[in-house]
């Protein structure tokens, strides 16, 4: 194991984040000048985040200037894995250190508990949207926007950013990028990885550009643009507004939001082969038609249900389930919670039990593989199903050999090896994350069965809100600190998609051999 190589990639991740942090303290402190109080503190805490980011990134760079050697598939699964919870802790800094500046003024401080930091933070680089925040529109605007901006680096990646900008992983990079955006096909876009990458940023750049002026040309201003289009280009769901979206109540401002996180929720390939005109093979992508498919469907059953049923914001105000406003809560929600980006308009707790099973089995799919969005994926959970129906096949005609399909392409045993094992996998940590909470909640009222199975899968697939005291109007704040580790546990899970997490843990992985 090149480990030096490791430590010397990971100084250099650090110190591009710190380089960000400070670009936001500088944005604060011009709003501090300008007449905003509050961001004082908020650009001194960023400020000193970015100073010990650059510090701790320098020093390791410095020791380990001359590392040299291959980057592995060990090493790069190593590197990833590390990226992530050391990015998750570097972009913790700024809360923590924001709640020490003001510990003087702000009683019960929400991030005086480092934990509570962490989670917040992990939950902003994973795209979860999970937030311990009772009081959103309370924090300083510099806070916010870090934390939204950690939602848009976490989007594609904070690895696949790692080797759009730095050329010097050669042939890891290769390593690196499909550990991190696995599904995503890069050959198929471009014949070296780093220019793949370069690609899909761009694409990724020029679609938030594309929703900062839709939400401007709909009312919002330039701030709650930005901090909106981060959150749902990265299918996250932080916003800087107590009630969700919902305290906006536009309908054109649900469109628009809608819209994007469809094209969020869609591999970011079929984007690139957009640009380049071959809008057939787009169309015959199955991912896509299914995708599509089960967000039509998903759609039309929660409307369905919650039709001539009284509907409450998340405001608190009700509205009366016409067919209209059944369409506009329903749709906008389906959307939301299957893309995984968690955004809130209506409180689904009091939604008929058909809407929200509806929902929680939309949970557990998520979008399209090579999105930003968390899940199975579409594409495994078209997979498993086909490769279940060839199974029930063999059961009455086992001469028949007949291979499993995906648009026309044969599926090998190991991909549907992968597939089955991915999906039993992401059912037994829920398990797993729904008993470990039940257990560390034991000597809590509030935490039912349907509050720790949902708080489990909405972490682990990175969505969000869940049901009950995990729902569209509430927070995770009031779980003991060993919860929130687990589900910051469940989080990068969901996040690497399993695997790249697990394998640091066998006793192989660390053999030389």
């Amino acid at each position: 194991m090149n480990f030096s190589l490791v430590v010397n990639q990971l100084a250099k991740l650090v110190l591009v984040l710190s380089l960000v942090l400070a670009g936001v303290a500088v944005w604060s402190g011009a709003m501090f000048v300008l007449g905003e109080e509050p961001e004082r503190h908020a650009s001194q805490a960023l400020l000193a985040a970015a100073v010990v980011g650059a510090l701790a990134g320098g020093f390791a760079w410095h020791r380990t200037r001359a590392a040299g050697g291959h980057l592995g598939r060990r090493e790069a699964l190593l590197l990833v894995a590390l990226s992530w919870i050391l990015g998750g802790v570097l972009c913790g800094v700024p809360y923590l250190a924001w709640a020490k500046i003001t510990a003087s003024e702000i009683a019960e401080h929400p991030f005086a508990n480092p934990v509570n930091c962490c989670f917040e933070s992990l939950s902003g680089l994973t795209t979860t949207g999970a937030t311990i925040l009772s009081d959103i529109a309370a924090m300083p605007r510099g806070i916010l926007l870090w934390r939204a901006l950690t939602h848009w680096i976490g989007g594609l990646g904070i690895v696949v950013l790692f080797v759009a900008v730095l050329p010097s992983l050669g042939v890891g990079g290769k390593r690196l990028f499909v550990i991190e955006a696995p599904g995503s096909a890069p050959e198929g876009l471009q014949p070296h990885i780093r220019d793949t990458a370069r690609v899909l940023w761009y694409i990724y750049l020029g679609l938030t550009l594309a929703e900062i002026l839709a939400l401007k040309f709909v009312g919002l201003d330039w701030y709650e643009s930005v901090c909106h289009t981060f959150a749902t280009l990265a299918t996250g769901g932080f916003s800087t507004r107590n009630a969700s979206l919902g305290e906006f109540d536009s309908t054109r401002l649900e469109v628009v939001v809608t819209f994007f996180m469809i094209l969020a929720g869609t591999n970011f390939g079929l984007f690139y082969l957009l640009i380049r005109g071959q809008f057939r093979d787009v169309w015959r992508d199955t991912e896509l038609r299914v995708y599509l498919g089960l967000i039509t469907a998903g759609s039309l059953l929660v409307c369905g249900s919650i039709y001539s049923q009284t509907i409450t914001m998340t405001t608190g105000t009700e509205h009366e389930g016409t067919a209209a406003m059944a369409l506009r809560e329903g749709v906008f929600t389906t959307v939301s919670i299957q893309t995984t980006t968690g955004f809130c308009t209506s409180d689904f707790n009091h939604w008929p039990f058909i809407a929200k099973a509806a929902l929680v089995a939309l949970m557990f799919v998520g979008g399209s593989a090579g999105s930003t969005s968390g899940g199975i994926k579409v594409i495994r959970i078209w997979m498993a199903m086909k490769i279940m129906y060839s199974e029930i096949e063999r059961m009455f005609r086992p001469r028949v050999v007949r291979p499993v399909r995906i648009g026309g392409t044969s599926i090998d045993t190991e991909m549907k090896l992968a597939t089955v094992a991915y999906c039993l996998g992401i059912l037994l940590l829920f398990i797993v994350g729904a008993w470990g909470i039940m257990v560390l909640e034991s000597g809590s009222s509030d935490c039912s069965f349907t509050t720790a199975s949902t708080a489990s899968v909405a972490t682990l697939c990175t969505i969000g809100p869940g049901l009950e005291r995990v729902g569209a109007i509430e927070n995770y704040g009031w779980f003991t600190d060993g919860s929130k580790l687990l589900m910051c546990v469940l989080m990068l899970l969901g996040r690497l998609e399993v695997f790249a997490i697990i394998v640091l843990l066998t006793p192989r992985f660390w053999r030389s051999d």
